[in-house]
């Protein structure tokens, strides 16, 4: 699908890495928690940010508990996803676009569940709500998240794993898995990496986990936790990311703890988060593609 199929947001038509580079630029996501989120949203659906909907074949539908998308497949299970934001900012809106363009790619519905925020309310009330969401829907279904939102993909996993009801997969997106310092890449990167940088994602963690939080707890850092329980796992990250070796140390942790099935890419040119572009850009649409076709090898 190229960009023509989509109505509203930031870009009219196809761009290029700098082209979103420029854009991530030029907003200021600010210093409070309302100042991010707004200007998150602005950043991710730009100038009218009720333009939400994509113009491409999907229905969309407002549940009590998030957004329903759904495409003309009917494969099973359907995929949650958790948006990403550093618990702190992002909505299901912010991430139905590139929601969509995993439906449309994988042939399922994905649901993109409501969480409560941080500082309002701090760890473990986004896991409460993700087992909660998982445990209503009418089968376990695959997880995916990106960002703070993989981490949470990731933990909730593990958590139904340790139950003996492990998701069929997981779809990790730059997924945050480690604080505990072993990450080399978050200082290297942060001059690198438009949208975070070290000191912000350990301020959004305060916020989220408290001053005080303990960095080898396996809920703040799932590197720490037993990784032989993950399901089917497909990580996805960009070279010059900030969180580029909490994903790799995960993909071999992973592996050095017998967990079966589980696959990296990291991409020299994608950004952090960056299927958030999917509608524009073809790395964002790329990177989605590569997370349907794993689930189509399983």
């Amino acid at each position: 699908m190229d960009a023509g199929g989509w109505t509203g947001g930031p870009f009219s038509g196809a761009v290029g890495r700098d082209d979103i580079i420029r854009r991530i630029n030029s907003i200021d996501l600010g210093e409070t928690p309302e100042e991010m989120r707004a200007g998150f949203r602005k950043l991710v659906l730009g100038d009218t940010p009720d333009a939400v909907g994509p113009g491409a074949p999907v229905d969309v539908m407002e549940q009590e508990d998030g957004l329903l998308v759904r495409g003309s497949g009917t494969a099973a299970p359907e995929i949650v996803w958790f948006h990403g934001g550093g618990y702190v900012f992002g909505a299901p809106e912010t991430h139905l676009r590139p929601a969509a363009h995993l439906a449309l790619a994988s042939g399922r519905s994905v649901f993109l569940p409501r969480y409560p925020l941080a500082p309002e309310n701090e760890w473990p009330a986004q896991l409460d709500a993700a087992l909660n969401a998982i445990a209503n829907r009418p089968q376990i279904p695959i997880l995916a998240g990106d960002s703070a939102g993989g981490h949470l993909a990731l933990v909730t996993g593990l958590a139904f794993a340790r139950r003996g009801t492990p998701p069929p997969a997981l779809l990790l997106f730059s997924p945050n898995t480690d604080r505990t310092g072993r990450n080399e890449a978050r200082a290297i990167m942060s001059n690198l990496d438009p949208m975070v940088d070290d000191e912000d994602d350990a301020r959004l963690a305060r916020m989220c986990f408290g001053d005080d939080f303990d960095p080898v707890d396996p809920e703040v850092s799932p590197l720490m936790d037993d990784l032989s329980l993950l399901p089917p796992t497909w990580i996805e990250v960009g070279m010059p990311e900030v969180l580029r070796d909490d994903a790799v140390l995960l993909h071999e942790r992973a592996k050095a703890c017998g967990a079966r099935n589980v696959g990296i890419e990291i991409t020299p040119g994608l950004l952090h988060m960056g299927q958030l572009w999917a509608p524009w850009w073809d790395e964002a649409r790329a990177s989605l593609d590569r997370a349907a076709a794993f689930l189509d090898r399983m």
